[in-house]
Order: structure tokens, then sequence, then C-alpha cells
């Protein structure tokens, strides 16, 4: 028997969890004042650079003092400078309760080859945070995109800690409040919240960090692409808009365009505001649904960018060959790209929930998921 289809579309289809969806009021023709074709150390290039840093200072209230740099190699290109750079000085305490900490966790201790604590929690879990010695450094993801997991605060980082803290914040920034006082490095990329363009990373850096960058030289060579300091001396110039490598002078205008909207919508607020409705109209959802749940199981840790869902039918026999097929079954009518779990994750569904996306359009995805599920299940009873 067929199952009756919903009788509303979400306008958008883009769910994917990176490269997210771009804002809503974007059109290539608003990139047209991009100086393409011209060096990024000309005057036009080293405006436009700058432009996005001091927009991406604005838009997070990020200390004056603080120091922000594009690099290359997006988020996992500032996480690796950061680790590289800053790692093996003291203690180190890696915390990892999804696939890009635990990514962070392999190049700490089989590639830097440093004697690190690691804690970790499976999917969906959090590890216990009251039990971190900041008398090491600490290396964490804010939110766990691949998990949809996310620590609630910085009220369990202590502002007199010895060390460093050093936090991927790629899937939290401009959706979270992030406690600068609390964190040393942080970085994300463009294509995640403001759904920029990829290849492009950002490193925050405070006076803190900047501090044991010019009192401390790794033990390891350092590649050109990764190296911050020069004579033992920060190179400034980096947080100025001197990028290491050359950047894309398209993209650099599309994140502009991405910034200049998140100020007309009430700036990291209006954001925060965006992706709590879209979380909340995931989470009416969910409560009605008893075949599917959050795999975050704690309210408090669930993220409100990336939604990781799982289906708990009894009925269900393959899980991993159910969520996909219910994935497909949705992009195959154009209501939903890209949502199915990252490939190390539990089976289920990953909605993309930022900012960029209209609660509009989170809510017309919601009775679909429901018709992919029962039309889903109908298949499998048919087969048996």
């Amino acid at each position: 028997m067929a199952i009756a289809q919903p009788a509303s579309r979400p306008a958008n289809p883009r769910f994917s969890s990176g490269p997210c969806a771009k804002p809503p009021v974007f059109d290539l023709a608003k990139l047209s004042g991009a100086p393409l074709g011209r060096s990024h150390r000309a005057a036009v290039g080293k405006e436009k650079l700058k432009a996005a840093i001091e927009g991406t200072r604005e838009i997070l209230n990020i200390p004056a003092d603080y120091k922000i740099g594009i690099v290359p190699a997006s988020d996992t290109g500032a996480v690796e400078m950061a680790m590289w750079n800053l790692l093996g000085a003291r203690g180190v305490e890696m915390l990892a309760w999804e696939s890009f900490g635990s990514g962070w966790v392999t190049d700490v201790v089989k590639q830097l080859k440093l004697d690190a604590t690691v804690k970790t929690a499976d999917y969906g879990q959090i590890v216990d945070l009251g039990t971190v010695d900041f008398s090491n450094d600490v290396v964490f993801t804010w939110n766990g995109t691949t998990s949809g997991v996310r620590v609630p605060n910085g009220n369990w980082i202590p502002a007199d800690r010895a060390a460093l803290t050093i936090c991927d914040a790629t899937s939290a920034a401009f959706a979270q409040r992030l406690p600068w006082d609390k964190l040393d490095v942080t970085t994300f990329s463009w294509q995640k919240v403001l759904g920029g363009e990829a290849a492009h990373g950002m490193i925050i850096l405070s006076p803190r960090a900047v501090e044991r960058l010019e009192s401390y030289t790794p033990a390891w060579p350092l590649p050109k692409i990764f190296r911050l300091t020069k004579g033992g001396k920060l190179i400034d110039g980096i947080f100025q808009g001197a990028t290491i490598n050359t950047p894309s002078m398209l993209a650099v205008e599309d994140y502009l365009l991405a910034l200049d909207w998140a100020r007309s919508v009430g700036g990291l607020e209006g954001l925060r505001g965006r992706a709590n409705a879209n979380l909340a109209a995931v989470q009416s959802f969910v409560q009605d649904n008893p075949w599917i749940a959050f795999l975050a199981e704690q309210p408090e840790y669930r993220s409100n960018t990336s939604v990781c869902l799982r289906f708990t039918d009894p009925r269900i026999q393959d899980g991993a060959g159910f969520a996909k097929a219910v994935a497909k079954r949705l992009e195959s009518e154009g209501v939903a790209y890209d949502i199915g779990a990252y490939r190390d994750a539990p089976a289920g569904l990953r909605i993309w929930c930022g900012g960029t996306v209209e609660t509009t359009d989170v809510a017309a995805l919601m009775p679909w998921i429901k018709w992919a599920f029962e039309a889903e299940i109908a298949t499998q009873a048919e087969a048996a």
C-alpha cells in the first residue's frame, strides 16, 4: 500500500553538515565585487582579508587582544597547526566523543608521539568534564559534528588554569556562545555555520597562546604551511590578512557576504536564536514519534547545529541499511540532501540546523521523515 506523501516540501532541501547551506540571501551576483585575478597582497586583497578578520571579531565578540588568522586546509588545518606548534611543552589531555576528536587523538599519540592522557566517550555521550586536569594542555571539540553532542558551557574550565585549552569549534562558532576567557586556541572553518566555501580555516589565539608560541620551540620540524613564528616571534602579518598561502578571493567575498547577513539577523544572538528554533522543531517531532530519538540522550548536551537522530523501532532488522534507505528516499524526492549519519557514527540521520537553515524548512522536512520511515517499514514487511 502506497504511503501518502506530505503536502508541502522544504523550499531548500540542503541540510548537509558541511559544506552547509548558504545564507537565505545568497546570490552569485552578490559576489561580483570580488577582486578576481588580483593578488591577495595588493591593497584591495589586504582590505578584504582584514575585513573578514575584523568581521569575525565583531560577530563573535572576540576580545581585542586575541589574534585572528585565516589559514589553509579548513578547520583541520587550523587544529593541526595549533597542535604541531603548541603541544609538547607540558602534559596533554585529549578529550574525544566523536570522530574528529578521535582524529586529533590519533595525531597527538601516533604522529607527534606524545604520552597524552586520553579520555573518550561513546557517540551520544560526553566525557566527565569534572575530571579534566588543567595542569595539562587540553584539546577538545566544543560541538561534536558527527555525534550531535556539545559541551553546555565553559564553567568546567578554570580561569586560573596553568596550561592551554585548544578548542575545535568548527560547528559551534556562530551558533553557540564561546567563553573566550576560557579558550586559548579556537578554530573553525567557513564551510560550517555561515555556509561559506571550503578549504579556508580560522585560528584564534589568546595572549596566553601567543606567549607559548614565542617561548617554546617544538622538538619536531614544522612545514612552512604550519609556521606561526619566525625567530621566536609571532608572524603578526598572518593575523593582519597576510595569509600563509594564497586564499581564494571569491571565497573571501562569499564569507564577507555571510558576515553581512549575520549582522542583519542580529549577529551572534540572532544566529543562536535561529539555530535554537531549528532544534526545537526537531525536538517537537521526536517527542511525538516514539520510533526516533536523539543520539545525544541528555538534552543539555544536544547540539543546535549538527542534530543526530537514530531509529528505535524494534521492527528494524538492519539499522544501517534502514537509515540509508530512508535518507535515499528523501534525496530522491528532493526534500533533503546529505542527511545520512557520518560514516563512523551509529546509523541514523544527521540534520544540519545552523542559522542559515530556515525553521520553516526544518518543520517541513519532519513529516517527510515520517513518510520515508513508514514507507521503508512497509517495504521491509513486504519483503519478509
